[in-house]
């Protein structure tokens, strides 16, 4: 059964009280206490309940006590507070006072790193979402944010991958076939075909590719093709005799005894599927990539883990591609970020300027009087849109143009103190990558990506609220 908050005092809470009746305001952060205070929020412990309880039908009224919600949403928000992993969230709280009053553990028991994974898991892309709205909407109440400016910008936030190269992913692809035919071998038994493994002259040809790639001889590079051709073959056998699997499987020659294992079976025989899919994706791109010379093949595949991903150019000179998904970050007053957006496949900038200052209307119920971006969202369609919505203000240079009239526009001292504004989003997404932990991220799939940069930003968030409520008190005081 899942409840909001723990119903029974513990022996913990009344004696750390009575040996530090004040251990908040020695110990704690001023604004942690703050975000204490936002956390204790009726909505969002509500949000996070409503999604624990989605996962049986029954959860509200049969089953043993589970974790609340309070512990559950506040577990989530100190992990990406503090860019922990989940092994070390559970050592952390489980030895740390202050921890434990901050989730609401107190003196419980501290859920296990495999317990926390699943609460992660649970709270998924629209929770994210409907917990983010409901922290912005909480800074309009306080008075923090009230939407009169609004700047937005993009980066790239990294999937969990190694640096793709075709024969690493062919390489991948044999490794994993190869290993599930195992499992899959370890519980039926020896019946039907016996798998054979071959990631022995696998890591043979990947030396050899290796080694050769780093001579730029013509002798080298026939080589290295040759290497490639031998890999290519080895991961077709690899290939073949995963889809005879695959039909034994079907067929019911391979078959446990157990009726639970046979599900643990078909399960694999699905992820064999799959992996064989994707193993022909990377045969078509090295056959034509490394083969045929065509280096600009679209359908390319950059990782067999995570699929999703998509190779990206933003012009650094330290990174010149960067391997992940699009980012949007939309920020108003205080540092505050209204709006994120992950984006499926990369946009051009230039197309999300009326969307965001759609999206900065709905959840602040006003049009920005100023709309701050760097050049890469000019275009003039925007600025003739943005002023018939409502704006007063459009900080957007044009690096392009030569009209003498834009040049003196864009020097004017309300557009360079806009500007000077506008690169405080370059802060942001600093302090996200280094403190918060989205220069790479560390959850699976798409959904993972959503919320690994929903909690990001939420835990950013409460950040910069508790340091705007600690020192409006202050002032009040």
């Amino acid at each position: 059964m899942i409840f909001p908050c723990y119903q029974q005092r513990t022996f913990y809470e009344p004696l750390a009280r009575s040996v530090m009746p004040d251990y908040k305001d020695l110990i704690w952060e001023d604004w942690m206490v703050e975000v204490d205070r936002l956390l204790e929020d009726e909505d969002l412990v509500e949000v996070v309940q409503e999604a624990l309880e989605g996962r049986c039908p029954q959860s509200r009224v049969r089953g043993r006590w589970g974790t609340p919600a309070e512990v559950v949403l506040r577990l989530m928000v100190l992990k990406h507070l503090r860019s922990l992993s989940y092994d070390t969230l559970e050592r952390e709280v489980r030895a740390n006072v202050i921890y434990r009053e901050f989730t609401r553990i107190r003196g419980e028991k501290v859920p296990d790193a495999k317990t926390m994974v699943r609460f992660g898991k649970a709270l998924g892309p629209k929770v994210m979402r409907q917990i983010h709205e409901r922290v912005v909407a909480l800074g309009r109440q306080a008075r923090v944010v009230k939407g009169r400016r609004m700047r937005v910008d993009t980066t790239v936030v990294e999937t969990n991958i190694h640096y793709p190269t075709d024969s690493g992913l062919l390489g991948d692809a044999a490794r994993v076939l190869i290993r599930t035919m195992e499992r899959i071998e370890r519980e039926v038994g020896e019946v039907g075909e016996k798998v054979r493994d071959r990631m022995r002259a696998v890591k043979h040809r990947l030396i050899e590719i290796a080694r050769s790639a780093k001579e730029r001889s013509e002798r080298a590079k026939a080589k290295q093709k040759r290497a490639y051709q031998k890999l290519m073959a080895t991961t077709r056998r690899v290939l073949r005799q995963a889809g005879i699997f695959v039909e034994e499987v079907t067929r019911g020659i391979k078959q446990a005894r157990d009726p639970l294992r046979q599900v643990v079976v078909m399960a694999l025989c699905r992820e064999l599927e799959h992996m064989g899919e994707l193993a022909q994706r990377v045969l078509r791109q090295t056959e034509q990539r490394v083969l045929k010379g065509n280096t600009h093949y679209r359908e390319k595949l950059l990782s067999v883990f995570e699929e999703h991903t998509e190779a990206i150019r933003k012009g650094k000179a330290s990174k010149p591609t960067e391997f992940g998904k699009m980012v949007k970050i939309q920020e108003a007053e205080r540092q505050i970020i209204t709006d994120y957006e992950i984006f499926a496949r990369r946009p051009v900038d230039a197309d999300l300027v009326m969307p965001s200052i759609e999206r900065h209307q709905e959840l602040l119920g006003r049009v920005p009087e100023l709309v701050a971006a760097d050049a890469a969202f000019f275009s003039p369609d925007n600025e003739l849109r943005a002023t018939e919505a409502g704006v007063k203000r459009i900080a957007i240079p044009n690096k392009r143009g030569r009209d003498p009239a834009r040049r003196a526009h864009q020097r004017e001292r309300w557009f360079r103190r806009a500007q000077r504004w506008r690169v405080g989003c370059e802060g942001r997404i600093s302090v996200l990558k280094r403190r918060h932990g989205l220069v790479r991220c560390h959850y699976k799939g798409m959904e993972g990506m959503e919320r690994w940069v929903g909690l990001g930003v939420i835990a950013d968030n409460l950040i910069h609220l508790g340091r705007a409520l600690t020192r409006k008190a202050a002032k009040a005081t």
